[in-house]
């Protein structure tokens, strides 16, 4: 997954439809949030198995929130002027020295 070049196409579909305006990080964090929400909503009332075995329809559904969420997330991160590759592996690095035996 090249990050740079998904950026730049959102910032090309951002451009294209006058929504910088609205992107601040602000925004962007609530938008991120209302997708996970919406994400979360495919597993509600689910058991744990079920949640492990969704039909086609609600496994491409949950790709779809995933997906919004990846691309707010990397406005976002441009807004904040935030490398996403740098600020995942370094919380990657973090979690292995406080998690790893």
């Amino acid at each position: 997954m090249n990050l740079e070049e998904l950026t730049q196409r959102m910032h090309r579909i951002r451009d294209n439809n006058d929504w910088k305006q609205f992107h601040s990080p602000k925004n962007l964090a609530m938008a991120a949030s209302v997708e996970m929400s919406e994400l979360v909503e495919i597993f509600q009332w689910l058991s744990e198995d079920q949640s492990r075995q969704l039909s086609a329809d609600k496994l491409a559904h949950a790709g779809q929130e995933v997906g919004d969420i990846v691309l707010y997330l990397l406005l976002l991160c441009s807004e904040l002027g935030l490398d996403m590759d740098q600020v995942v592996r370094s919380k990657l690095a973090d979690n292995e020295r406080r998690f790893s035996q």
